[in-house]
């Protein structure tokens, strides 16, 4: 019987350690199977990156083709060409970080580099005097046509990853395969590219918007005491609906703010004048009621509130059941792009979820612009035969660095009916930009 009762223990004490040996078996598996999705999440992330900063690329590249069809200027060619180079550049370093090394993507990095070496050439020969041919301006066109129909289809490759019909861990094998199903691959956009340039179109001005906040010291804080952080908390009230507001945090910079917060919406106060910075709300919206019309209305009625008036509204973009207005500063008639709020209009009931008066406060004071030498109806003869000019208006824009620039905005119609921009120096008649109007229903954008 003393023999019966040990062989139990002994069997006893095997299954007990049989059943640890299987659970820290287990515990392993999952601590490495996690690492695992863990590491092939941070694969797949970095694809993704790579995959929109390409699409980014080529969709710079493509705008940017498209300007120099109708460019007039040496410097503007000049300015195209190397941000050709650079969207090349980096498109190329794009592509080297996907998983597609098996292809042969020489044509493809070929073209890439011709694709800047051409316009760069282009814009040395008018340097010397020379100008564009009507051949050079047809062989702009043709990368134009291949550059679009190629950056349509990266997008469309980054909207299928992100849906999963793509995986990007068999992005190689479907570049292969997609083909005979008559569905467009990332590879095969990368091929054909071979063969032959947010985000998203930003709305405009943005770009040197970020510049400019960021180094150019607010005019409109000039001479402006500072106040406490109580009377700032008491302007920031007035927008928080009756919530209480708690100090989230300070900003310092070019535009220390007083940064409140009711857990909903974030107020910014600045502490020179306790001016309006910016506010934003989290509230998602619901089904839309509202035309883009009546939010530019609404977003003018929420400024005449704070007592800020004498703006025009220019653009807007619609995302996510918010329509965000930009409305620019006028001066005697001429459109101050410079000085620009953005406001942004839940377009299920009206109410204001955002407003951005960086920009605004950085830029306005009233400005001594000079007579302009030249009238709006000579700046029409200024642009490019390739166009067909509409209107124009005076205006201020940003130039690179923390300039501007007063220049006549003239309207154009392309040779395919886009809608294109021409910025013209309204003293020199020198062109200074040109941006493509983009309308449609996610609203009026340039790029």
């Amino acid at each position: 019987m003393a023999n019966v009762t040990m062989s139990r223990r002994a069997l006893a004490r095997l299954l007990t350690f049989a059943l640890a040996f299987i659970l820290v078996l287990s515990v392993a598996a999952i601590n490495n199977g996690t690492r695992a999705d863990k590491a092939e999440r941070a694969v797949e992330n970095s694809y993704m990156h790579a995959i929109e900063e390409l699409s980014l690329d080529l969709d710079n590249i493509k705008n940017n083709l498209q300007k120099g069809m109708y460019t007039n200027s040496i410097s503007m060619l000049s300015d195209l060409s190397e941000k050709l180079c650079s969207d090349a550049s980096n498109a190329k370093n794009s592509l080297s970080r996907l998983p597609i090394k098996e292809l042969d993507l020489t044509e493809t990095y070929r073209f890439l580099s011709q694709v800047g070496n051409y316009s760069k050439s282009l814009a040395e020969k008018c340097a010397e005097g020379g100008s564009l041919t009507a051949d050079e301006r047809k062989n702009i066109s043709a990368l134009h046509s291949y550059a679009q129909k190629i950056s349509g289809s990266m997008w469309d490759i980054e909207r299928r990853i992100g849906n999963g019909e793509i995986t990007l861990a068999d992005t190689a094998y479907a570049a292969s395969n997609l083909e005979a199903d008559g569905l467009v691959s990332v590879t095969d956009g990368f091929t054909d590219l071979a063969d032959s340039d947010s985000t998203f179109p930003t709305l405009i001005y943005d770009g040197p918007y970020s510049d400019h906040i960021m180094n150019k010291s607010p005019l409109m804080l000039k001479n402006e005491k500072k106040i406490d952080q109580a009377e700032a908390l008491r302007k920031a009230k007035k927008l928080a609906d009756g919530n209480e507001l708690e100090l989230l945090t300070q900003e310092e910079g070019k535009m220390p703010s007083y940064v409140f917060t009711d857990g909903k919406r974030t107020i910014a106060i600045t502490k020179a004048g306790g001016m309006y910075s910016y506010m934003l709300s989290s509230r998602n919206t619901g089904k839309q009621t509202l035309t883009a019309k009546e939010a530019v209305i609404r977003a003018e009625e929420f400024l005449a509130k704070l007592g800020i008036r004498g703006l025009t509204d220019s653009y807007y973009e619609i995302r996510n059941g918010i329509c965000v207005v930009n409305l620019a500063a006028e001066q005697n008639g001429v459109t101050m792009y410079t000085d620009l709020i953005k406001v942004g209009v839940a377009l299920d009931n009206g109410e204001v979820l955002s407003f951005d008066m960086r920009g605004y406060i950085t830029n306005h004071t009233i400005r001594e612009l000079p007579p302009p030498k030249i009238s709006g109806e000579y700046a029409k003869t200024l642009v490019s035969d390739s166009l067909t000019p509409i209107s124009s208006k005076l205006c201020v824009i940003p130039s690179s660095g923390q300039n501007e620039v007063f220049c006549h905005e003239v309207r154009c119609t392309g040779s395919e009916g886009e809608n294109i921009l021409v910025y013209l120096n309204a003293v020199t008649g020198r062109e200074e930009q040109i941006l493509i109007l983009k309308i449609g229903s996610g609203g009026v954008l340039t790029v």
